[in-house]
């Protein structure tokens, strides 16, 4: 994914294909996922216009769209605020995750065709070139979620796709704040895994490997949340003291 970047103190969004309220809900959102407006920021639609050379129209409906999605919490006399990414919410984005992406693919091992494979590929590809580079952390975490959306697109099934859209972006924000260098090796191995067995058609291999996958990320996630080591809103503890590589989303 991609966002437009701020280069003074006003930023007007680009993008023409996209209408005004679509480009300010995707640069709130963007921000919201890779930290720029961490838990606890509190979005000023005045501010935010005046910043992005916007009315505050736009604005105000990108706050209520996000709100609907969980990234941003209203309180009455007190305005709009991201919402916190902790342990509570994590668990009932596992609870939901683990059983949708089995799900995903599963079908997308029974229907995928050449052009889906390579994009896969592609995207595995590119996650073992950004995991070479500690400097590229994010990006690496970026196209993990493009390759678990890709495989939720080969599961062929738009109801599945409507129902898994609005975790992408709760996926994406789980990435942003729980990635740490040395982590691609083991998110590169686990998804090549997932391939293999999409890319063999073993519709009970794919669905049994990305269940482990998902219920094996679970407990570090909630552990480094638990922590306060990753932006929750809850300020910032000290680091967790178990050693090595900690497994990923």
């Amino acid at each position: 994914m991609s966002s437009s970047r701020t280069a003074g103190p006003t930023a007007t969004i680009g993008a023409a294909h996209q209408s005004l309220r679509d480009r300010v809900y995707v640069e709130l959102r963007e921000r919201i996922i890779d930290g720029r407006h961490p838990s606890g920021h509190r979005i000023v639609e005045r501010e935010l216009a005046d910043e992005l050379g916007v009315s505050r129209i736009p604005v105000r409906e990108a706050i209520q769209r996000l709100e609907t999605e969980g990234f941003i919490a209203a309180q009455a006399r007190k305005g709009a605020f991201v919402a916190p990414l902790g342990p509570a919410e994590a668990a009932d984005f596992f609870d939901i995750r683990e059983h949708l992406e089995a799900l995903a693919a599963s079908l997308a091992a029974r229907r995928a065709d050449r052009a889906g494979l390579r994009t896969l590929e592609r995207l595995l590809e590119r996650a073992r070139r950004a995991a070479e580079s500690p400097r590229r952390t994010r990006e690496l975490g970026s196209v993990h979620a493009d390759f678990h959306q890709q495989i939720v697109v080969m599961s062929g099934n738009p109801l599945l796709q409507g129902l898994m859209a609005p975790l992408d972006g709760r996926l994406r924000r789980l990435f942003s704040l729980t990635s740490e260098p040395g982590d691609g090796p083991v998110m590169c191995g686990e998804h090549e895994l997932l391939y293999e067995a999409i890319r063999s058609g073993d519709a009970d291999a794919a669905e049994r490997i990305a269940r482990r996958h998902v219920a094996g990320t679970r407990a570090t996630a909630m552990q480094l949340l638990a922590a306060g080591t990753a932006d929750t809103g809850a300020g910032t503890a000290a680091e967790p003291t178990h050693p090595g590589p900690r497994r990923r989303p």
